[in-house]
């Protein structure tokens, strides 16, 4: 990937060229929440770009939807499909080239760029899509087991479907909210003495508050009701992925969860990133995974082996307590 003319972006900025993540800003000069694309420490504004006289040419898979990044959500743009995606991702990725084949859209017209390149400390971000459904995987082999262990023992940690199908439960979609939103601690009942004799459970705050640093997928095409997909085209409905804290309060999940699942413990927050990373972006880091003996049915063959992302995760945590944050980083596959 070349280089870019936009100023002060840092050879470690996660917001590269290669990436170019999308989100719904507000910026000074519009407060209606609109489509913006990352880029270092700068916004590009979708909104404005589309005001240049080319738009329509640079982007023909926007013919019909030239209004796309007007909207407050990036749902409209999410339902047209990755060869739309891809598509917008590339000339985008163009113009903000330093060797662009368009110089005279951006990167020489100063009064396009002063007017689409915004400062990111200068923007307010929003809940980048409109959310209908949400579903939890318990996608990450290591975590179910040790999850499994704290409930069930290391004999029972993992259920024996757990290497058979996928393994999810539906959570409560209106608490998905934006990173940065503040998180209350919930209340619920709970077990002061698991090991006491009858069982005898408490309500208040919960005590064992705790998060889990995931990957968040955005499902853009959707399929009919009753009508399954193929796993080979699943990748074709995906439109991107974003960092995603699943909190959860384990004190009150240890004494609900038998025999319907995870409810109140689960339900009151899951926070988001503000970007979304399309799907192509994270195609360089696909890689194998840890090897299922299991034979599958054949119904969930994928037909390749490359079916996980090799991405490295960072979490800092500082309380009020702390001085210093503790941080430490792990690779989720």
């Amino acid at each position: 990937m070349s280089a870019t003319w936009v100023p002060d972006v840092s050879p470690e900025t996660p917001f590269s060229l290669a990436n170019i993540p999308f989100g719904i800003v507000s910026t000074p000069s519009d407060p209606a929440p609109h489509a913006a694309v990352a880029i270092g420490v700068h916004i590009l504004d979708l909104k404005v770009l589309a005001t240049h006289d080319k738009f329509g040419s640079l982007f023909p898979s926007l013919k019909e939807d030239e209004k796309v990044f007007e909207e407050p959500t990036l749902n409209s743009f999410a339902s047209l499909g990755r060869k739309v995606h891809r598509q917008v991702r590339s000339v985008l990725q163009d113009l903000l080239s330093a060797e662009t084949t368009h110089p005279e859209v951006l990167k020489e017209n100063d009064g396009l760029r002063r007017e689409a390149l915004v400062p990111r400390d200068k923007v307010r971000m929003y809940l980048p899509m409109s959310i209908g459904d949400y579903t939890d995987f318990y996608a990450g082999y290591y975590h179910a087991y040790d999850v499994g262990a704290m409930f069930r023992g290391p004999q029972n940690a993992l259920q024996p479907n757990y290497t058979h199908l996928p393994v999810g439960y539906h959570g409560r979609a209106s608490s998905v909210v934006v990173s940065g939103t503040p998180v209350r601690r919930p209340n619920g009942q709970f077990l002061l003495d698991p090991s006491a004799e009858p069982k005898q459970p408490t309500t208040g705050p919960s005590r064992r508050l705790d998060f889990e640093l995931e990957m968040g997928c955005f499902i853009a095409k959707p399929n009919l009701m009753g009508l399954p997909i193929k796993v080979t085209d699943a990748d074709e409905h995906i439109f991107g992925y974003v960092l995603l804290n699943d909190w959860s309060a384990r004190d009150v999940q240890m004494w609900e969860y038998v025999p319907l699942g995870p409810f109140n413990a689960k339900n009151f927050a899951s926070t988001i990133s503000p970007w979304v990373v399309l799907a192509d972006a994270l195609e360089p880091f696909r890689t194998t995974g840890i090897e299922n003996k299991t034979p599958l049915q054949d119904y969930l063959k994928e037909g390749r082996q490359d079916v996980v992302f090799d991405i490295d995760l960072e979490v800092d945590i500082q309380s009020a307590y702390m001085r210093q944050p503790f941080w430490f980083t792990s690779s989720c596959t």
